[in-house]
C-alpha cells in the first residue's frame, strides 16, 4: 500500500543531506563516506595478506566492526529518510549496500567468514553513487545504442580477424616446424591472435627468419587493426549525439529517482514536489 504521509522535517533534512550532494552538509556526509569505503576496501585487502593479518588481527577486526557499525547505520537511515523504503531496499544500490554491511554479522553465525571477503568488496561499487558516477549512465546507453547500431560492421570486422587468423597459423604451420611451438595449425591460429592482438605471451615464437618476418608484419598489422572498432564505435557516437541535459544530483524523497535538471521543482516521474519547504 502507498504511503502518503509527507516525510517529517527530520526525515526531510536526512534525505537531503544522504541523498543530495548539492549542500554543503551532502557534500560533507559524502566525502565522509568515501573516506570509510576506501579505508575499508584497504582493510579487506590487508587482511586477505596472510601475515599482516596474523601480525595486525585484533587491529583489523576492530576496525571492520566500526566500519560495520556505520554502514548499518548509514543504511538505516537510507530507509527512513525515504517515502517508500521497499523501493530503496530492492534497488541495485539497496542490495549493494546490503551484501556491503550484512558480512561481518553473518561471520558470527558462519564459521570460515574469509570468504564473504568478495561480498565486503562490493562496498567499492558505493563509490559510483558517491561520485554520482551513475549520471553518466545516459552515457553509457548511449554507447550501447552505438554498438547495436554497428553490430553489422564489427561481426563482419571479427570474421574478418578470424579469417586472417586462420590464414597466417596456417602458413605459419607450413614454414616452422614442432620445435619452435607450432605443433598444429589450431596451436598456430592460437599464435597468430596472440601476436595480432599484441598480447605476445611468448610462449609459441617463431625460429625461422621468414617465419620472423611474418611474425614481424603481423605485429604490425595488429596496431593498425586493433583501432579499428574503436572508429566503428566513433563514428556511430559522433552520428547519434544527443545534446545532454544539466542535472544535479537531486534525488526524489518520494520514489527516489535521481538526475532531475536543473531548478526542477517536481519529480519527472512521480511528479512529487523537489523543494523541502
Amino acid at each position: 500500500m502507498e504511503n502518503n504521509k509527507p516525510l517529517k522535517k527530520w526525515q526531510q533534512k536526512l534525505h537531503e543531506i544522504i541523498y543530495e550532494a548539492d549542500t554543503p552538509a551532502g557534500k560533507l556526509f559524502d566525502v565522509i563516506l568515501f573516506i570509510v569505503i576506501i579505508a575499508s576496501i584497504v582493510f579487506v585487502m590487508l587482511e586477505s595478506v596472510r601475515s599482516i593479518d596474523i601480525k595486525y588481527h585484533n587491529f583489523l577486526n576492530i576496525a571492520e566492526w566500526v566500519i560495520t557499525i556505520l554502514f548499518t547505520i548509514e543504511y538505516i537511515a537510507r530507509i527512513v529518510s525515504v517515502k517508500k523504503p521497499l523501493k530503496y531496499i530492492t534497488s541495485f544500490y539497496g542490495i549493494i549496500d546490503l551484501l556491503a554491511t550484512i558480512p561481518k554479522y553473518l561471520s558470527l553465525i558462519f564459521i570460515g567468514s574469509q570468504h564473504l571477503v568478495a561480498l565486503r568488496a562490493l562496498r567499492l561499487m558505493r563509490i559510483f553513487r558517491i561520485l554520482k558516477l551513475v549520471r553518466f549512465i545516459g552515457e553509457s546507453n548511449n554507447f550501447i545504442i552505438a554498438l547495436k547500431a554497428s553490430r553489422v560492421r564489427i561481426f563482419i570486422f571479427i570474421s574478418f580477424i578470424l579469417i586472417l587468423c586462420t590464414i597466417l597459423g596456417t602458413i605459419m604451420y607450413l614454414i616452422e616446424d614442432d620445435s619452435s611451438g607450432f605443433t598444429s595449425i589450431p596451436e598456430s591460429v592460437y599464435w597468430a591472435i596472440v601476436t595480432l592482438t599484441t598480447v605476445g605471451y611468448g610462449d609459441i615464437a617463431p625460429v625461422t627468419p621468414f617465419g620472423q618476418f611474418i611474425a614481424s608484419l603481423v605485429m604490425i598489422l595488429g596496431y593498425a587493426i586493433i583501432v579499428i572498432p574503436t572508429g566503428i564505435i566513433t563514428s556511430e557516437l559522433v552520428k547519434d549525439s544527443i545534446k545532454s541535459v544539466q542535472t544535479n544530483t537531486q534525488s526524489c524523497p518520494n520514489c527516489s529517482v535521481e538526475k532531475h535538471r536543473d531548478n526542477a521543482e517536481f519529480c519527472y516521474k512521480c511528479g512529487h514536489t523537489l523543494k523541502h519547504e
